[in-house]
């Protein structure tokens, strides 16, 4: 039996495992091999590493990892059960994995809105972070898609990159406080419902409106609805509930990664929707450490015990 189950691959998931296994646990990282940044060219905002490909960064941590003896499964989690003093992930194949902790780095899915072409072009010219994408797209004709209750805010931090921004109001009206945001930064809105974003050349080239008008743009930024990856937990009681910022669900935990089932842990955006690459690596060792402490507290309350 493992000491832990790192469940998720990305930063969080090896980071954490790097940590455990500096201390000289016995970890496996389950990983799908799905990551969420799969599609940007590259990672951004990350010091000393900004604008490595996301597969680079993955690949080297997960050397790192095994460097420290850190054990991979490939696959995806559909359930994990309390199993005696530990528990037991089970693998869509049927393989099953025992340890005595679980942390789950799964993540989340960006769900865009029912836009025909934007799925195509997300990652690269249709955007979500001002902070990840934001100065690759530059002094650009940008739009910004209204999706919710984040797209205004969205707005007003895009507007500082490009002189050249719109608000597409697509299926709702700024409200009037909104509006007026708005025009205090000279943000035209474009009323009507977009039917789709148009590319051309193999880039973006410009978002249609159902009446067929045609306003051209060089990136769309869209504020998507975020869902983590933790439908594996519901048999223990974990589900994830709404985010008080309105962008989605996330798996509530405590500072230091612990959920509300003793011996499971979150970390990354699993549970902090807004990580960056760079913070979720910081949970995900942090997270690590405390579960460290957490075998030691255990195993010295035997040996007290015996």
């Amino acid at each position: 039996m493992n000491d832990v189950l790192v469940i998720g691959g990305g930063a969080a998931g090896l980071s954490a495992a790097m940590m455990l296994g500096r201390v000289r646990r016995s970890v496996t990282v389950i990983d799908s091999g799905e990551p969420r940044n799969a599609p940007a060219e590259g990672v951004h905002g990350l010091l000393a590493l900004d604008g490595t490909p996301p597969g680079e960064i993955l690949a080297r941590g997960r050397e790192q990892a095994r460097g420290y003896g850190a054990a991979f499964a490939e696959g995806v989690v559909v359930d994990v059960a309390r199993d005696g003093d530990g528990f037991t992930a089970t693998l869509a194949d049927g393989t099953r994995l025992r340890a005595r902790r679980v942390l789950v780095a799964t993540g989340l899915v960006d769900v865009l809105p029912d836009v025909p072409g934007l799925r195509e072009r997300w990652g690269r010219e249709v955007l979500h972070c001002p902070y990840c994408h934001g100065w690759e797209a530059r002094d650009r004709a940008i739009g910004v898609l209204a999706t919710g209750p984040m797209s205004v805010h969205q707005a007003l931090l895009f507007r500082g990159l490009t002189g050249d921004l719109v608000y597409f109001a697509h299926t709702t009206r700024p409200t009037p406080e909104e509006a007026a945001r708005l025009a205090a930064w000279d943000i035209p809105v474009v009323e009507g419902e977009v039917a789709e974003a148009v590319t051309g050349g193999g880039r973006l080239t410009g978002v249609r409106l159902g009446d067929g008008t045609l306003v051209a743009r060089e990136a769309i930024a869209v504020a998507t609805r975020l869902e983590p990856r933790v439908g594996f937990l519901a048999g223990l009681g974990l589900v994830p509930v709404a985010h008080p910022s309105g962008m989605g669900e996330h798996l509530p935990a405590d500072p230091a990664g612990r959920t509300s089932v003793p011996g499971v842990w979150v970390a990354g955006n699993a549970t902090d929707l807004a990580a960056q690459v760079g913070a979720a690596a910081a949970a995900g060792a942090l997270a690590g450490a405390q579960i460290n402490a957490d075998l030691v507290a255990e195993d010295t309350a035997r040996r007290l015990t015996a």
